[in-house]
């Protein structure tokens, strides 16, 4: 079993559908399927309503297991009807039963991943939002970690004497936010940087190997930090 991980997709997989063709990967072969990794904005629960549904059906013919992480354009599994929590890979996830290969992380989660142990934070600030809201997109309101998500991950991090080998988030800690992906024209002190500061907290006084982050569109690796888009990486 393999585990790879990449960057948003947005609704759109078929840069994973090319990659698993190209890789010769087929799920009837193997006894484990392979993992894919979306750190944040896969967009499956984005209208909450059929067109997801039918997305979901699509993306479920890629022969490897999906395991989302919670971005910002995108709705929270536990908000949407018809998830359930269960066990997988050491760790909580929410999955509807009608998509037995889609996972959805529950943040503060430490997963056992290719032998990893592997802590994920999701969520962040829209830089878009009065866009999507003037234009009818959607947005959603609990984007962003709320306090008592924050507070869950700490507690995790305590149990876990503030190790683990992989972290993966949606946003980054703010030292290592890429600058020159900033939208050009849009007045910076506007935005909403608590989750990029707390996660700053968060790594100054974690023990960690890498940390993979997607959100800013970009490919890039800055000391332990990468950041994914298009690329698909293996995990680790």
């Amino acid at each position: 079993m393999a585990v790879y991980v990449t960057g948003d997709t947005h609704g759109d997989f078929s840069r994973l559908g090319i990659f698993a063709k190209t890789m010769g990967i087929r799920a009837e072969e193997r006894k484990e399927r392979d993992i894919c990794i979306v750190l944040g904005d896969a967009c499956l629960n984005y209208f909450c309503d059929a067109r997801d549904e039918a997305n979901k059906e699509e993306v479920s013919r890629l022969p490897f297991d999906l395991f989302c992480i919670h971005g910002n354009h995108e709705a929270r599994p536990e908000t949407v009807e018809g998830y359930e929590q269960t066990e997988w890979h050491g760790g909580t996830v929410y999955r509807q039963k009608e998509f037995p290969h889609l996972f959805f992380a529950r943040d503060g989660e430490n997963y056992d991943l290719a032998g990893n142990k592997t802590l994920v934070i999701g969520g962040a600030y829209s830089v878009d939002k009065d866009y999507r809201l003037a234009y009818g997109y959607r947005w959603f309101p609990d984007e962003q970690p709320s306090e008592e998500i924050k507070q869950r991950v700490e507690r995790k991090l305590d149990e876990t004497g503030w190790k683990t080998d992989i972290v993966l988030s949606h946003t980054c800690p703010l030292k290592y936010q890429p600058a020159e992906m900033f939208l050009s024209g849009l007045d910076q002190s506007r935005v909403d940087r608590t989750t990029e500061m707390w996660l700053d907290g968060i790594e100054d006084r974690l023990s960690y190997g890498k940390w993979y982050c997607g959100h800013y569109h970009v490919d890039k690796q800055k000391d332990r930090i990468e950041f994914l888009f298009q690329s698909i990486r293996l995990l680790g």
